[in-house]
């Protein structure tokens, strides 16, 4: 059985992304800013490559399901908290998307507990959470790089990512709670 590497490609590529997390962090931690903003962009591309990939060429695959929400979700929460540490975030919107995040895994646990599987879809919600969450993100370290400041456009991203993550989360427990109900 050959190894069919186009039909690999949209997870070879989630897989690569899941890699550059922890060197993104690490660029953070150290301030190279430059390499940490590149790095941070080309896993953010990444992501809207191998999800294009897979719907343009039908390549989605099970493995995928899995792999491209877990490496958004490594990605977006290591760098939240990292640039919280550093103090280009604000903490509380770092905590704010881990406690979503961890919101989603609980709830899927509880319902696995208890013998009534849920399935957690992508919701377009969910995906204008996680587009916005990567701009701000990318935002975020673009002004360390490139030191330009627009203060109304900061506080619009992040008031959008703040409501965003809220109605995210509210939509994911309201979904939870419907299949949760006798």
């Amino acid at each position: 059985m050959a190894f069919d590497w186009f039909a690999s490609l949209p997870n070879l590529i989630t897989i690569g992304r899941l890699l550059l997390t922890p060197l993104v962090i690490v660029m953070i931690v150290y301030g190279d800013w430059s390499v940490a903003f590149a790095l941070f962009a080309t896993a953010s591309l990444s992501d809207a490559l191998d999800g294009w990939l897979a719907r343009s060429f039908r390549l989605q695959s099970e493995l995928g399901a899995v792999l491209d929400p877990l490496a958004d979700k490594a990605l977006i929460v290591s760098v939240y908290v990292t640039l919280a540490i550093q103090g280009v975030l604000p903490p509380w919107l770092a905590i704010m998307v881990v406690s979503r995040d961890l919101l989603i895994i609980g709830a899927v646990a509880v319902a696995w507990l208890v013998a009534r599987p849920f399935e957690v879809r992508p919701h377009p919600v969910s995906k204008a959470t996680t587009l916005f969450q990567l701009v701000l993100a990318g935002a975020a370290l673009a002004i360390q790089v490139f030191r330009w400041r627009f203060p109304a456009l900061e506080v619009a991203l992040l008031g959008l990512v703040c409501a965003l993550t809220i109605a995210s989360a509210s939509v994911y427990l309201w979904f939870w709670i419907k299949h949760m109900r006798p």
